[in-house]
């Protein structure tokens, strides 16, 4: 079985999405539909371009991955998502050759770290053991049901902050606001993140282009900004996103941050109970939120519980430096076994997710 690479070839892309949602089974929260796997996975962006490989037999999609390579920032870093086999084909180890010719790329690349994400328990997280990674951030995932969520309670949360108003807007922001999103985006630099990223690099035609593409994802979004009134600055950002079709009743809560000199106003809260309030309002439908944060960013954990979210389950970020070394010609490499494991890949905020270590 060859693995080759992906060059935009939708039957393979579909294979592999496919691969991914079914490997996916175990995960209770959202998948990604395949117009959101398909750009945000399989294609290029001004900040890194990405390689995908698949390993097919008889035009069928076994397993496969997508390697995002940084290039505005952090160049010595890789990113895996998803590395997947389907639970059909595995117990022949074609998850560990899959890794195997990613760090071979990682080689080819330049590249020392490889991060990648997985459930803190089950198979990813034993077969990321296996193949030498260590924990680099823990993180949680919580949801807020909707359903059972106590509005009044919510309502009178909701604090004044004097000198600080609320804009608002559904779907990709006017090109008028990419200036402001840049800088705002930069504090996400704040986040806790592995000790040997640097900062990330925003800029109007990387935000552009994630404007952009949001309807190619089958996505839209609500987005809150806080500007400060004397001059109308940017202080803080909230987004949470869900299907355009609003076929799942999943929103997903995006970044949240407010910048270094208006903290410490409860600005954070205002605009996180802001959005949903107006979510609520907009889009009756929706039945469930889930966030992302890192079980050491304390003062969004509490707004979060503030807020009623309940932990839904943990996750890692793991951590790998790739020894330097002669690359094998990963361009094809073929497998002289039957194929098999390998769990599954997803970023919801970011995120990878590993295979299973048969």
């Amino acid at each position: 079985m060859r693995i080759r690479p992906v060059d935009l070839d939708d039957q393979l892309i579909m294979g592999l999405h496919d691969a991914y949602v079914a490997a996916s089974t175990d995960d209770p929260g959202p998948k990604l539909s395949l117009a959101h796997f398909r750009h945000t996975v399989c294609t290029d962006a001004p900040g890194e371009r990405v390689e995908v490989w698949v390993a097919a037999e008889e035009g069928k999609v076994a397993g496969g991955y997508a390697l995002s390579l940084s290039r505005l920032d952090n160049t010595h870093m890789g990113w895996i998502f998803p590395l997947v086999v389907r639970p059909e084909r595995r117990g022949h180890g074609l998850g560990s050759r899959l890794f195997e010719h990613a760090l071979d790329r990682m080689r080819a690349h330049g590249r020392r770290l490889l991060l990648a994400e997985t459930s803190a328990t089950g198979v990813g997280a034993r077969f990321a053991r296996t193949h030498g990674m260590s924990v680099s951030l823990v993180e949680a995932r919580r949801t807020l049901d909707l359903r059972r969520a106590d509005w009044a309670a919510l309502e009178r949360l909701l604090p004044r902050v004097e000198g600080y108003s609320l804009e608002r807007c559904v779907g990709p922001a006017d090109p008028g606001l990419l200036p402001d999103l840049v800088t705002l985006m930069g504090g996400m630099n704040d986040a806790p993140r592995d000790a040997d990223l640097e900062d990330a690099a925003f800029n109007v035609e990387r935000l552009r282009a994630r404007e952009e593409g949001i309807p190619a994802t089958g996505r839209t979004c609500y987005t809150m900004i806080a500007r400060r009134d004397s001059d109308g600055a940017p202080a803080g950002y909230t987004r949470v996103y869900l299907q355009a079709d609003r076929s799942d009743g999943w929103g997903s809560q995006a970044d949240t941050m407010v910048l270094g000199e208006h903290r410490a106003r409860r600005l954070g809260l205002l605009l996180k109970l802001g959005n949903l309030l107006w979510l609520r309002e907009r889009e009756p439908q929706l039945e469930r939120i889930i966030t992302w944060n890192a079980t050491s960013n304390a003062p969004m954990l509490a707004i979060n519980e503030a807020m009623g979210f309940e932990l839904f389950d943990e996750w890692n970020e793991w951590r790998l430096t790739v020894e330097a070394g002669r690359s094998a010609d990963s361009r094809s490499i073929v497998a002289d076994k039957e194929p098999g494991t390998a769990g599954h890949a997803t970023k919801g905020h970011g995120t990878t997710r590993l295979p299973g270590a048969n």
